[in-house]
């Protein structure tokens, strides 16, 4: 990947070992890990640690994951009992059902 390309990096902030004692077990069994986005500051290949900035200017470094990284959540399938809410609090904000 080219220099300047928008990327996503990965890194491991701290190993387990290195984490607080105060943590919950399964939370302290674990590495802190970090994923971020920015703007790669030299051409670089998947899975070589490389240097980024980030939009808010900070340098960051970590393994090349992925050029231009797209949003893969979702908000869930839809679901019909919700659909009338808008309306039902519309109606209760107005102080009830407008005549007709």
């Amino acid at each position: 990947m080219k220099k300047g390309n928008w990327v996503r990096i990965y890194d491991v902030v701290l190993k387990s070992s290195e984490r607080s004692p105060n943590l919950p077990e399964d939370t302290k069994n674990v590495p802190l890990e970090m994923w971020n986005k920015g703007f790669l500051l030299e051409d670089g290949i998947v899975g070589e640690q490389v240097k980024i900035q980030t939009l808010t200017d900070r340098i960051v470094e970590g393994k090349l994951l992925e050029e231009n990284p797209t949003y893969t959540h979702s908000f869930g399938k839809f679901v019909p009992e919700i659909l009338p809410i808008g309306r039902q609090l519309k109606e209760i904000l107005r102080g009830g059902a407008e005549d007709a």
